[in-house]
């Protein structure tokens, strides 16, 4: 297979051609998806905040069940700095690229004019939602967002992000800030950012997926792990529960009630966490200038990945990293701090509720 058009004749799309689309609308980005029932049920639900009208818009295909043959010469695609374990392997052809996820087994067709899914997609359905996900990101990133390893939340006028590395708190800090009111959900994980006047920060439409310490850490989230079970978490070590991995999906409407959503929002201000469970002294919020601070930006910026095309066309090389000028740009009239001392999520959330009091 040399191009995108041999890949899909190889498909068979008629079951999803077949199903009724549904679209998604996220500030400025449209998305059309085809998808076969079931699976397309559960998809709707899930992404019930971001659906909208994009009549228009470019279309994904899911094709559940299906697979290449033969296989293509799969190359093994370099991981961020700290994570282990073969994640994805690509396979680049004339004018598009296979992408593998190597322990799900879903492949992906990813080219200017074809966005795909195949293979055991109903057992795989994160994965998928992932994927569509992408999508929005290349839209944007091709428009000229940058693309932010963050969490964030709005009030409608300012939006506070929230980024660190990976497992350093940002989505206990986010889902404490929630239990304001006055404040919506933007992003878990993903963030984009563009340069205003006033900058903008864009969120995917993701559901925060969680581990034990988070949930344990916050009663509203206790029914998400069954009573015996969060007996068990709690008994472990604090060094324990805060490493553990143990993911638990925790649906925004069904927790914090409807309307508590808002994926495109002005952005005001963007806390980096360099706290430490070990450390004693008080956490404390400094202002600090983004561009003397590349350790703070590293925590920031956010590679786009195997899946990204370029407006030129040309593919995310493997193991090419960020380049910082297009971030220091977006960010160049957010307020910018660092989070340092202690792991104290109450001392944060009320630096943050500061923030929203104007």
């Amino acid at each position: 297979m040399k191009t995108a058009k041999d890949v899909i004749a190889a498909l068979d799309l008629s079951a999803a051609e077949a199903a009724a689309p549904f679209c998604l609308k996220i500030g400025p980005v449209g998305l059309r998806v085809l998808c076969p029932e079931p699976l397309r049920t559960e998809l709707v639900a899930y992404f019930d905040e971001a659906l909208g009208e994009a009549p228009d818009a470019p279309t994904v295909h899911i094709l559940p069940g299906q697979a290449l043959r033969p296989e293509p010469d799969w190359q093994d695609w370099q991981r961020d700095p700290g994570k282990t374990g073969r994640k994805d392997a690509v396979a680049d052809l004339q004018d598009a690229r296979l992408i593998r996820k190597v322990r799900s087994g879903m492949t992906f067709l990813q080219s200017p004019h074809h966005a795909m899914a195949f293979g055991p997609a109903a057992e795989n359905v994160s994965t998928v939602i992932n994927f569509i996900n992408t999508q929005i990101l290349n839209a944007c990133l091709r428009a000229g967002w940058q693309l932010c390893h963050a969490a964030a939340v709005t009030d409608g006028v300012r939006s506070l992000a929230i980024s660190g590395l990976s497992g350093g708190g940002k989505s206990t800090s986010v889902l404490r800030l929630m239990e304001d009111d006055r404040l919506r959900f933007v992003s878990n994980d993903r963030l984009l950012v563009r340069a205003g006047p006033p900058p903008e920060a864009l969120g995917i439409p993701k559901h925060p997926r969680i581990n034990p310490g988070t949930i344990l850490g916050n009663p509203r989230l206790w029914p998400l792990i069954d009573a015996d079970r969060r007996a068990d978490l709690a008994a472990l070590p604090a060094e324990a529960l805060w490493t553990l991995e143990e993911k638990h999906d925790l649906i925004i409407r069904e927790v914090y009630g409807p309307g508590r959503v808002q994926y495109a929002a002005p952005l005001a201000a963007f806390f980096v966490l360099n706290w430490h469970r070990d450390m004693s002294g008080p956490t404390v919020v400094t202002d600090v200038a983004l561009a003397d601070r590349p350790d703070l930006l590293a925590a920031i910026m956010k590679s786009p990945g195997p899946f990204y095309q370029h407006p030129d066309g040309h593919f995310q090389g493997n193991g090419a990293v960020p380049d910082p000028a297009p971030f220091l740009a977006a960010l160049r009239d957010v307020r910018v701090c660092e989070v340092s001392g202690r792991v104290d999520f109450e001392a944060l959330a009320d630096q943050a509720r500061a923030l929203f009091d104007g």
